[in-house]
């Protein structure tokens, strides 16, 4: 909880921005507030709440959220041989699984620490709806979030998790390309693809093995 404590306060300047958007896209403040208590995914729920507020129905947003999460399904295929117990232990720890949680918890050489899986977890979680429900209910005092930076607070704190994670010339590679595949799609794709693309790039690392 310590180690990720800095991070709560980007996740709450990011749950504040989602707050803001889900209300001009009249998501309504109760609506925001439970999406991010039951989804807990903020990019999934950003493009969500910029689909819905353009117009856009609410099957393309769906689709567009679903894209976006579906890197979890790697994340926790990396995670699952550290996890030990029951099934319903598992599943508990499963929940934990977050970008920040994830790149926290892992040790390096493949292996994730639970304890800190948890408790990033539960650091986070509570900062992310806390975020959320201040931009809900005060979104008109707020006014605009990228006038205020807070649009920032995102991409920083990814970049963050990034930067930890470099730890050879294999990884600022993948790291690299993966970068270059997201921007030259993201003006060309529908949101989500660019992040499920540029994963591939992790398939640098087959050459090591």
């Amino acid at each position: 909880m310590r180690i990720s404590a800095p991070f709560a306060v980007a996740v709450v300047a990011f749950g504040v921005s989602f707050g803001v958007l889900a209300r001009a896209a009249d998501m309504g403040a109760t609506a925001a507030i439970v999406f991010s208590a039951t989804t807990w995914a903020g990019s999934a729920q950003f493009a969500v709440a910029a689909i819905l507020g353009s117009g856009g129905a609410v099957v393309s947003a769906i689709t567009a959220g679903v894209l976006l999460n579906s890197r979890y399904l790697a994340m926790s295929a990396a995670v699952a041989p550290s996890l030990v117990g029951s099934r319903l232990r598992r599943a508990l720890h499963g929940l934990a699984i977050v970008d920040e949680s994830w790149a926290l918890s892992a040790r390096g050489d493949g292996t994730f620490d639970r304890d800190k899986l948890v408790g990033v977890a539960l650091t986070l979680y509570p900062a992310w709806v806390l975020g959320t429900a201040i931009g809900a209910l005060s979104g008109d005092a707020i006014g605009d979030p990228e006038a205020l930076g807070l649009d920032a607070a995102f991409p920083a704190l990814f970049f963050a998790l990034m930067v930890s994670q470099l730890r050879t010339r294999q990884h600022v590679s993948a790291a690299v390309l993966g970068g270059a595949i997201a921007l030259i799609l993201i003006p060309l794709t529908p949101a989500g693809l660019p992040i499920i693309a540029a994963s591939a790039a992790a398939l640098i690392g087959l050459r090591a093995r």
